[in-house]
């Protein structure tokens, strides 16, 4: 089976919770997330995951079957810096091969691959940037 992207809607019946997120479909029931999933600490950058389809039609999480390669962290973003700062840390986040995304405005997620050297705790500490990091 050729891989697509699609966006689907996921149950994870530990969390009692049901998200919509953007995949790449690998088999029928097994699929690999694109991007952080916000609710679900679970769900974060190139995690394999399988489902099956529960009476409602969602994609009901059996178990996860590859945890991502990524070293994921949350923060909340704060006004201190411009919108156009925080980009140049991104750009050294995809630079080093990871990726970031912002979700509401104000939640930053980053992922960096394990083997990174990037010290995020040390680019924070030079510009004095004390964001809340958000724990699973």
């Amino acid at each position: 089976m050729q891989t697509m992207t699609v966006e689907i809607e996921v149950y994870d019946k530990r969390e009692k919770l049901i998200t919509t997120i953007q995949v790449e479909q690998l088999s029928d029931h097994v699929f690999r997330t694109t991007e952080n999933e916000l609710f679900n600490c679970r769900l974060t950058l190139g995690t394999d995951f399988e489902t099956r389809l529960n009476k409602d039609g969602k994609h009901e999480i059996i178990k996860i079957t590859k945890d991502s390669d990524f070293v994921t962290r949350r923060f909340f973003l704060t006004p201190q810096f411009k919108e156009s700062e925080y980009r140049l840390l991104g750009d050294e986040i995809m630079k080093q091969g990871g990726f970031w995304q912002v979700d509401f405005g104000g939640i930053a997620t980053i992922n960096l691959p394990r083997d990174s050297k990037l010290n995020i705790d040390e680019i924070f500490k030079i510009f004095d940037f004390k964001p809340t990091e958000i724990k699973d």
